[in-house]
This record gives structure tokens, sequence and C-alpha cells, in this order.
């Protein structure tokens, strides 16, 4: 069985006025497939609790949680991308800018 890995999911989102961008997710998983699956869970337990007017359920299992769920939004899940997390702010991270 493969060790998880922290995982991040980037999934494209837009509203109905135009604007545009990332809904980020992290959490533990074994592959790539699987953290998108458990992104996708995540979002549809909070946007399930949003509409039944019930408190966001948090982190699910291996960390995965969706905070920030607005209406209006749509997320595009099939142009996420999945991937190992790397921390932006580490000292073994290549950066792109100077503090």
């Amino acid at each position: 069985m493969a060790h998880p890995t922290l995982f991040e999911v980037d999934v494209p989102i837009h509203d109905t006025t135009g604007m545009h961008g990332l809904h980020v997710f992290t959490g533990q998983a074994t592959s790539r497939s699987e953290a998108l699956t458990r992104a996708h869970l995540a979002y549809d337990a909070a946007l399930a609790a949003q509409r039944a007017g019930l408190k966001n359920p948090g982190r699910q299992e291996g960390g995965w949680g969706a905070r920030g769920v607005r209406d209006g939004w749509e997320l595009d899940w099939a142009a996420a991308t999945a991937g190992p997390w790397t921390n932006p702010f580490s000292w073994t991270s290549k950066r792109s800018y100077e503090l």
C-alpha cells in the first residue's frame, strides 16, 4: 500500500460576472486521482451543508476540506489538476522573488 503524501488540487473557478480564479484544496492522498476525488468530496460536502443551512463540515479524512464556498461560483472539475504539494516558502524551494 502506498504511503499518503500531501497533495494540492487546483480547480479553476468562475462566476456569472466573468470573474475567475482557482480554488485550492490540500490534503493527504496516495495518488493524483485519489487527491482529485477527495477534494471533490470535500467540496460537495461543504456545498450540501451550505445549501441546507448547516455549518461547514470542516476537515474530512486526510485533512481535506472546503472553506469559502460562495453562491454563484462554478468549479471546473474537468480542468482540475493535482500534484504533490510544495511549500512555496520552504528554504528548499526555488524562489522567483527576494524577501
